[in-house]
């Protein structure tokens, strides 16, 4: 172990991101340390930056930590130089080079989420995806993502969300994917939070269930209905089409229910077996576009492209945190937001969201 002060120009340039990765993981100094095989005082220096470890520590440091040894220290960059670096890139929308990526830390470990653009701007970016198939990205800054929140699921309103987290000092990541996919980022440790509205779904062990909203579900028409569905046993009209969801979605799973209830083949409906929609939005936005006549989706995405809505059920979406993340400054402070009475009157505007249990501990 050498003093910075006696190293070459070259180790110098040696950045330590010790702490934050410490601090993300909850891990006390003296808990390291013991890992480690050093002292709390060298743990402290190194996170100062007053020493650089030997490879031996180094490897035993990135492996209590869950991360690898570039996430903890890493070459400072000449100015305006990207540097490239290894992440756990959501599958979330499509993933090619040069798409752009937010960052969080989850567990120590640095986590990617797709960045789709909204309309007339571009999205928010902390990297680019350089290597799909190696997970390798392109930072654009600095700063270290540690303290973010990386909340996945398919709710709308997790924009919402993010405004009044925003205030709170809390940067929410968003991963726009299906209740299916979000249990299964918890479980893996890849997300902190994660939304559902699945039926029937057991959650992983050590969670804890919070209730977001009580929302409604159904078919979301053109505006005027012009097609005059009724419900979705007209579905299987030689003048319909379907903008469906993914597998492992709650709108596909409602759909397919509604679907055998009224005793109507998924085969017999037009655009069934379709390139499926990523989310409510997207769905509801082909229906917009004229691109299908239809699609299951919440009242909120139809709310957002003034579209007819034809309720066919009310549902529970509700957020699951491991339990070890309950403590963290992140989730502490999006517990509190849940229970503001000003994030309740704008999802109850602007979703038509039933809040009257939102920020309930439910399990």
């Amino acid at each position: 172990m050498s003093s910075l002060k006696d190293n070459t120009t070259a180790e110098k340039a040696v950045t330590s991101r010790l702490a934050a990765a410490r601090r993300q993981r909850g891990m006390a100094a003296a808990e390291l340390a013991r890992a480690a095989g050093v002292t709390r005082q060298t743990i402290y220096a190194m996170e100062a930056g007053d020493y650089i470890p030997n490879t031996a520590v180094a490897l035993k440091l990135a492996r209590a930590l869950e991360t690898s040894v570039e996430e903890l220290f890493a070459l400072e960059e000449a100015a305006g130089t990207a540097r490239a670096v290894r992440a756990e890139v959501i599958p979330a929308g499509e993933l090619f080079a040069g798409a752009p990526l937010e960052l969080c830390r989850v567990g120590g470990r640095l986590v990617a989420v797709p960045s789709a653009p909204a309309s007339w701007q571009l999205p928010p970016a902390d990297a680019l995806l350089e290597d799909p198939a190696r997970s390798r990205v392109h930072l654009l800054r600095d700063e270290d993502p540690a303290g973010r929140l990386l909340i996945a699921g398919c709710d709308p309103a997790v924009s919402v969300l993010r405004r009044h987290l925003d205030r709170a000092g809390v940067v929410l990541v968003a991963a726009a994917v299906n209740s299916s996919v979000a249990m299964e980022l918890l479980g893996r440790k890849l997300a902190h939070v994660a939304g559902t509205h699945l039926k029937g779904a057991e959650p992983p062990k050590r969670v804890a269930m919070y209730r977001f909203a009580l929302w409604e579900e159904g078919l979301v028409m053109a505006r005027g209905n012009p097609k005059k569905l009724r419900g979705v046993e007209e579905l299987a009209r030689a003048d319909v089409r379907l903008a469906n969801r993914e597998k492992g979605s709650g709108s596909r799973q409602l759909l397919d229910e509604r679907l055998r209830a009224a005793g109507v083949a998924a085969k017999s409906v037009a655009g069934y077996g379709d390139r499926p929609a990523g989310g409510h939005l997207e769905a509801s936005w082909r229906v917009h576009a004229g691109l299908a006549d239809c699609c299951v989706a919440t009242r909120a995405a139809a709310r957002a492209f003034g579209l007819e809505f034809l309720p066919l059920a009310s549902e529970h979406y509700d957020l699951a945190i491991r339990e070890e993340e309950l403590g963290t400054r992140a989730v502490e402070r999006l517990l509190e937001t849940l229970a503001h009475s000003a994030l309740r009157r704008e999802l109850e505007a602007l979703c038509g969201y039933d809040t009257s249990e939102t920020g309930n501990r439910v399990e």
